[in-house]
């Protein structure tokens, strides 16, 4: 192993100790009560099979067999989770091939950040993480099940699914992805008209078409934000099968891949002598394995909250510090859009997953001794599946890749380290997708051009103020004051005055997630302004200097000054109603920080 992911995970181990142990426990303690329909009052199970055919009443009365839970977040609004439609049929006759039974357990609700970003709805998104983990535990609650499938996709709905299912981490689970949609128009000319239109160049009826062109079907959008960097940490992580998270949703493979996983969560049940709860395939060296897969190609900075957050729930206590020292090894792997101009698709093509995962292992950069949803060992996630003759079978992934403009191996690097960055100084702590900015952008020292919501900076631009070297602060967007929504309305602006020759940067307490692009943005800054956060005392004019190369991020005021400034109250009024907003005060309240997952604090805090 590399001596510094050897020493992160030691590190990760020792700082987890007792909380493990105790998670640990629980899952024993669950385990040893037998299988859990046992349990039920013959009431009880007669009301969790009622509406089976007779044929699954008759396999459910038998405890030796298998029931497997769908914990569904079908809609077909998102187009990622659109093909999850049809999935529960799928799954079912799956099941009943080798004598089990699968039902839908229930659903969680499955927001687009896509759809809501720059609208009140937006501040929802977060949140809804939280009322996923609760819903997934809600509809498996119920105890009649042996195992369950996990199907989602997109930005929180993943790891809301993981905290709820490591709720009941006795029971194998495994996830089944969709895929993402084949390519549209390419990332390069997309980022282009949305810059047209925010100059006024192209009216919208143009910028309309050209997003309709890139988001034009069923199947998780082909950039390289959080939903597909969710699909790449699951499947490192050992909880997809291997090679099945970039299969487009009409390929006939795709269909083979979600009957396989069905029989696959049976096999992996307690009667079938191979049980490998989820419980157990989260552990510290499968957490590292999907910190590293993410750094190595420049993944979601959501997922640096996710992944503690995730982690936490299975006793496992991750913070930045890990971060910025496996991406200080990590070398960036992969260029795809916003960190280059191929997507998701083009990924997969030139080696993908298989190619990645072998580079990593061979580089001593990944834990080749984990636990998957596929067996023991990382490396039988170096194959990729065929569907040949109608049979699904598993071969040698590529040894090399297909287009090293895309992806390259650990000998050739895009650079020399990972796709994130920890930025720290008297403002905070902070992280940074450097991968996705070019190096001459990556240092800047201007003053501070300070608002408290993202839609004042179109005024702003429109009337020249933004036309100088500057650093743009948004406060007030953390967990606490408004549920830290997306601020990619300020993209096209930034990258504008940056594309004139400004020097622009961004800072806030808010996220901007996978689809952080050229201009460098300092985000998820804790403490955020509402917790006392020195950036609730930033004025116009204040000199700010970001270095994503240093990872410094300072307020060049003098102490003394600061000292004497009161910090500009955070109005929360206009966030508070509206749009179920209101209906989250209680759960926005007691968001943690950004370094701690942005929880909510219950009783997980408490018992570890």
């Amino acid at each position: 192993m590399h001596s510094v992911v050897q020493a992160v995970t030691d590190r990760i181990i020792a700082r987890s100790k007792t909380s493990r142990a105790k998670y640990l426990a629980a899952l024993n303690d669950a385990k040893t009560r037998g299988v859990h329909r046992s349990s039920l009052s013959c009431g009880n199970l007669a009301h969790g099979f009622a509406a089976c055919n007779q044929a699954d009443k008759t396999t459910l009365r038998q405890l030796n067999k298998a029931n497997i839970g769908i914990i569904t977040a079908y809609n077909d609004m998102l187009s990622a989770h659109e093909p999850y439609g049809s999935y529960p049929d799928i799954i079912k006759a799956a099941c009943h091939e080798i004598g089990s039974v699968a039902q839908v357990a229930g659903g969680v609700p499955a927001m687009c950040d896509g759809v809501t970003q720059g609208q009140p709805g937006m501040e929802l998104s977060l949140l809804s993480r939280e009322v996923i983990a609760m819903a997934t535990a809600v509809g498996l609650s119920h105890n009649m099940f042996d195992g369950a499938l996990l199907l989602g996709i997109c930005d929180k709905i993943v790891p809301g699914l993981l905290i709820g299912a490591l709720s009941f981490g006795h029971l194998p689970m495994m996830f089944v992805p969709a895929g993402p949609m084949k390519s549209g128009i390419p990332n390069k000319e997309k980022a282009k008209i949305r810059q047209q239109f925010a100059q006024g160049k192209l009216d919208r009826s143009a910028l309309l078409e050209a997003e309709s062109q890139s988001y034009h079907s069923a199947g998780t959008c082909t950039f390289y934000g959080t939903a597909n960097s969710n699909q790449l940490m699951l499947e490192v992580m050992g909880l997809q099968l291997p090679g099945s998270s970039f299969v487009n949703p009409d390929d006939p493979l795709r269909n083979a891949l979600t009957q396989m996983a069905a029989k696959q969560v049976c096999r992996l049940t307690e009667h079938s002598g191979q049980y490998t709860p989820i419980g157990e395939i989260v552990s510290e060296k499968s957490v590292v394995n999907g910190i590293v897969a993410l750094l190595a190609t420049g993944g979601s900075t959501n997922l640096t909250m996710h992944i503690v957050a995730a982690a936490r729930a299975a006793g496992i206590l991750v913070n930045w510090d890990d971060f910025s020292e496996l991406s200080d090894a990590v070398p960036l792997l992969a260029r795809v859009y916003p960190n280059g101009h191929a997507d998701i698709n083009h990924f997969h093509a030139a080696g993908g997953m298989a190619f990645l995962i072998r580079e990593l292992l061979d580089a001593g950069l990944l834990h080749e001794d984990v636990s998957t949803v596929a067996g023991f060992g990382l490396s039988r996630y170096t194959k990729e599946p065929r569907l040949i003759d109608g049979e699904l079978i598993w071969v040698d992934g590529p040894k090399e890749s297909l287009d090293k403009d895309v992806l390259t191996g650990c000998a050739t690097p895009f650079q020399a380290n990972g796709g994130l960055k920890l930025l720290q100084g008297n403002l905070g702590r902070a992280v940074i997708k450097a991968s996705a900015v070019a190096p001459e952008h990556r240092v800047i020292e201007a003053q501070a051009v300070v608002i408290d919501d993202q839609n004042k900076l179109d005024a702003l631009f429109k009337a020249g103020e933004l036309d100088k070297d500057c650093v743009v602060v948004v406060k007030g967007q953390g967990p606490k004051a408004n549920g830290m929504p997306e601020l990619h309305k300020l993209i096209p602006l930034l990258g504008t005055q940056q594309d004139k020759g400004f020097k622009v940067a961004l800072l806030t307490d808010g996220r901007m997630s996978g689809a952080s692009g050229k201009v460098p943005a300092a985000i998820h800054l804790t403490p955020e302004a509402i917790d006392g956060g020195l950036i609730a005392k930033i004025q116009d004019g204040d000199l700010i200097r970001v270095n994503a190369d240093s990872g410094e991020i300072c307020l060049l005021v003098d102490d003394a000054i600061l000292a004497e400034r009161v910090a500009e109250k955070i109005d929360l009024h206009p966030v508070s109603y509206g749009m179920g907003r209101e209906l989250f005060a209680v759960m926005r309240a007691h968001l943690s920080s950004p370094e701690t997952g942005a929880r909510c604090t219950t009783a997980i805090d408490e018992h570890y």
